[in-house]
């Protein structure tokens, strides 16, 4: 399958990243991508950016390397479903995004826990996409969280990084994965194969989830980065073409 658009990458803003916005679009234009959203960590992220990067992102051309850049964030996800920022700040970005990661002020335990916040994040008309949902650090109902996404129009992410060799197993589950991308085509839920990469020789690389795009039977269709047209429709035109 092959991917136009990397919906989650990020920059050296984000702490523990290690490249450039020019050197991930550089990497992105030579593997034929169109798009990538720069989503850095939000600001409870130990390292991460203050809340004015987020705010100043419009001095970031629309394109680089001919490679269209929407500026956007992975935000964090609280204890009770909220975000790491706010309304006025967020209307700032082309693309938010958001899940949970430790260490950013959360601190929930059960899965009924997990299932609520990502839920609670959901609600926010200004998330797009909720990142790793099928975590197993975090663990939640994925029936629940599929169908919150169908009612709130919100993209699950697969996520490429939880399948690497320092993570699979820890973080990344096929079992639950390909669940959520079963359940999501019953439920219509638009899913995007994405990187999360933190170097740029990784921007665009959906290589380890090819078991998952499998035993899914994931077609083009299912895939919402697989199509500029698409993403575009789901960002209310937000996304102009390359």
């Amino acid at each position: 399958m092959k991917i136009e658009a990397d919906l989650h990458t990020h920059t050296i803003a984000s702490g523990h990243a290690y490249s450039t916005v020019s050197e991930l679009a550089f990497a992105a234009a030579g593997k034929g991508l169109k798009l990538i959203a720069i989503t850095d960590h939000g600001p409870k992220m130990p390292g991460g950016p203050h809340i004015y990067h987020f705010m100043n992102m419009k001095v970031v051309p629309d394109y680089i390397h001919g490679v269209r850049i929407l500026k956007g964030v992975e935000a964090n996800i609280s204890n009770v479903g909220k975000i790491d920022l706010e309304e006025r700040q967020l209307k700032h970005l082309d693309f938010v995004a958001a899940g949970i990661h430790n260490d950013a002020g959360y601190d929930n335990k059960t899965i009924e826990e997990h299932t609520a916040a990502t839920i609670g994040a959901m609600k926010n008309p200004l998330v797009k996409m909720i990142t790793h949902p099928a975590n197993l650090y975090f663990p939640v109902d994925i029936l629940a969280v599929v169908q919150a996404a169908a009612e709130y129009n919100v993209i699950l992410e697969v996520n490429a990084s939880s399948f690497d060799k320092f993570r699979y197993g820890k973080r990344g589950s096929l079992e639950r994965t390909v669940e959520m991308c079963k359940l999501s085509k019953k439920y219509n839920v638009p899913l995007s194969l994405n990187s999360d990469a933190h170097f740029y020789a990784d921007v665009g690389n959906i290589e380890p989830l090819v078991d998952v795009i499998s035993m899914a039977g994931l077609k083009e269709e299912d895939v919402i980065n697989t199509s500029i047209n698409s993403i575009k429709k789901i960002l209310q035109e937000k996304v102009s073409q390359a």
